[in-house]
């Protein structure tokens, strides 16, 4: 069973047009789709499900009237499920340049997130005014400013601490902390709704060895089943994390010695002397 599953939610706006009807529709059909998902993953004791909900990109991008349509119904979704998430013991969180959404809008999401707090099931995550680059870019930014804060508590310039090792400190675990997603998994399984084979910018740092599902299935016809079905194909997968399973026929203790290796490669590279034939007498 994974720890955290993010689904990247894809296909509103096809849905919508191919039965003839306006994008925000699409939108709105997406949005009862989460609530059935997030039941699902409520029940089976799913600790973390992330969605990628609004993109930096999108933000950007869209047009300004579906871009005012998606908070209205980010609002409306959080206000009309706040009961339903408690129901089902599910805990708000964000991920984002969450400070650069409508004031009305995080005050909602703030509102959510404290009245959730002492639930103690499934994580909801969603990631608003998210893209990955981004994310590490701001986690950087976080760690040089914890480097200039502790330079100046020290006394000391930032180049003094590199040069007093602290830059050897900088590691994996550094940066992970630094995340939108510090403290929590990273995830086991990225779920990709209506059939295309791409990242689209989410959690770049965190899904480095994460299992990929694609479904063309578009994402207001995905229901709970539709998670479990990703989740059974999971299961039927072998993780590796870059090395060897038992059943492997790549035994490390068969394998041959390196050194038998290096001659039987250097016989094989010597020019062969050509074969003389002898005259018939």
């Amino acid at each position: 069973m994974p720890r955290h599953i993010a689904i990247i939610m894809d296909g509103n706006g096809r849905w919508a047009g191919k039965r003839a009807l306006k994008r925000f529709l699409g939108h709105q059909q997406g949005a009862e789709s989460v609530q059935y998902v997030v039941e699902t993953a409520s029940r089976i004791g799913l600790p973390y499900l992330t969605l990628y909900a609004f993109s930096l990109e999108n933000n950007l991008r869209r047009p300004k009237s579906e871009v005012s349509f998606l908070m209205k119904l980010l609002k409306n979704y959080l206000v009309g499920n706040v009961k339903r998430m408690n129901d089902n013991n599910v805990r708000m969180n964000y991920i984002g340049r969450t400070r650069e959404l409508p004031t009305e809008v995080q005050e909602t999401m703030q509102w959510a997130m404290e009245s959730t707090a002492k639930n103690t099931g499934t994580t909801l995550t969603l990631a608003l005014n998210y893209g990955a680059r981004t994310e590490i870019v701001d986690a950087f930014r976080r760690i040089l400013q914890g480097l200039a804060d502790e330079a100046h508590r020290r006394g000391c310039s930032v180049d003094d601490l590199l040069g007093a090792g602290e830059l050897d400190g900088l590691d994996e675990d550094t940066i992970s902390a630094a995340l939108y997603t510090a403290g929590m998994p990273d995830p086991d399984l990225i779920i990709r709704t209506s059939g295309e084979q791409r990242i689209s910018n989410f959690l770049l740092w965190q899904i480095a060895y994460a299992e990929i599902f694609v479904t063309d299935r578009l994402w207001p016809d995905f229901r709970g089943i539709h998670l479990l079905e990703a989740i059974v194909d999971y299961q039927r997968r072998e993780r590796r994390f870059g090395g060897l399973n038992e059943n492997s026929d790549e035994k490390i203790d068969t394998l041959q010695p390196i050194s038998e290796l290096e001659t039987a490669i250097a016989t094989e590279l010597e020019p062969q002397e050509p074969v003389r034939r002898s005259r018939a007498s």
